[in-house]
């Protein structure tokens, strides 16, 4: 051992060679176990993967009334603004605001002015025509009068009608009256206001039957007919039922929706309108399977779907459609049929994982 100090102490160059020696042992047993260490923990999940045990159930498919629940908001089944087709001072108001009313009842009765008396005038020179025309009438057979002045008086005897029609259409207009039976909304003028043709008056509404009117998504207006039944449940509790009145040709540009309409009647006025509800609508029959909405879940993408079992007991994601709830469950769209779904563990096995199922027949056969 001396010898080797001695040595290196002449010859430094060998105590360099050691240190070199000793690094590169080192480096290489650095490189050597990692290795191995990743081996060993791929072999323990392949071993992990192997024997997770599941419980899984067969679904068989049924065909369900696929239903659409939307968010609606209920309005009256028609409104009109009443306006003004002549002009006059507001005389006399006649129903009061939020009152329920019969068709014909007086909103509004506007200063009738001197449309009484041209009334009057217009039926005086409508008899004068009628015994000018009728005497004009006995002396054409003998010859005393011209088929030109025949012409010209039946012309003022049409013209006199016309004038005498237009003063009475003219004097009709001056009360202003509800078109159908209903509720006056709004009433827009006061007694001593004046107003002109196209002035509004009021706005009268068709409270005793109301709609739901709400928006259709494109993949589902397809399946949504004219006629069909459906229910609204109004935030106010009250259930309905009523008929599909309208669904939009074209969707709206900006939204890419379709508008519908659930018709319901309201005889009593016991429903409010303007309020949301929410509404059912039947799409028509699917095939699908019921399962508990305990076991969605979801992917790395997001995707909400169920776990499954496929070939040779591989874990499998599909996603899927809800397209009916109850308190039974959900129905699903979008599973081979039939499908067996992992009802217990499916939160502890991955996609691709082989796993050791155990298949409840006693719910199988249900």
């Amino acid at each position: 051992m001396s010898a080797f100090v001695e040595r290196v102490k002449r010859e430094p160059w060998l105590l360099a060679l050691c240190i070199l020696a000793i690094v590169i042992v080192w480096l290489l047993t650095g490189l050597i176990w990692p290795k191995k260490r990743t081996v060993d923990v791929a072999a323990a999940a392949n071993a992990e993967a192997v024997v997770s045990e599941v419980q899984a159930r067969v679904l068989n498919a049924e065909s369900v009334a696929r239903v659409v629940s939307l968010s609606a908001r209920i309005e009256p089944a028609r409104t009109v603004e009443l306006k003004a087709e002549t002009s006059g001072r507001v005389m006399a108001v006649g129903a009061a605001r939020g009152t329920r009313v019969a068709a014909g009842t007086l909103i509004a009765r506007l200063d009738i002015g001197d449309r009484a008396a041209r009334a009057t005038q217009a039926r005086a020179t409508l008899k004068q025509r009628e015994i000018e025309f009728a005497g004009l009438t006995k002396l054409k057979p003998e010859g005393y009068i011209s088929d030109a002045k025949m012409a010209e008086t039946a012309a003022q005897l049409e013209a006199a009608r016309a004038e005498l029609q237009r003063a009475n259409i003219d004097i009709a207009r001056m009360s202003i009256r509800a078109p159908f039976a209903g509720a006056l909304q709004d009433r827009d003028v006061e007694v001593g206001d004046y107003v002109s043709p196209g002035t509004t008056v009021a706005t009268f509404v068709d409270e005793r039957t109301l709609i739901a009117s709400a928006s259709l998504a494109e993949d589902q207006a397809a399946g949504l007919k004219r006629g069909s039944r459906g229910t609204a449940r109004l935030s106010t509790g009250e259930s309905v039922t009523g008929v599909v009145r309208y669904v939009a040709p074209v969707a709206d540009p900006a939204t890419r929706t379709f508008k519908v309409e659930l018709e319901f009647p309201n005889a009593k006025g016991l429903l409010p309108a303007g309020v949301t509800a929410e509404v059912q609508l039947p799409l028509g029959n699917v095939m699908a399977q019921r399962l508990s909405p305990a076991l969605l879940t979801l992917d790395e993408n997001g995707s909400v779907g169920v776990k499954l079992l496929g070939e040779q007991s591989r874990v499998r994601f599909l996603p899927v459609t809800v397209v009916r709830s109850s308190p039974d469950g959900i129905w699903v769209l979008g599973l081979p049929n039939p499908a067996t779904i992992i009802t217990v563990g499916q939160g502890y096995v991955r996609t691709g994982q082989t796993v050791k199922a155990r298949i409840d027949l006693e719910l199988a056969r249900k």
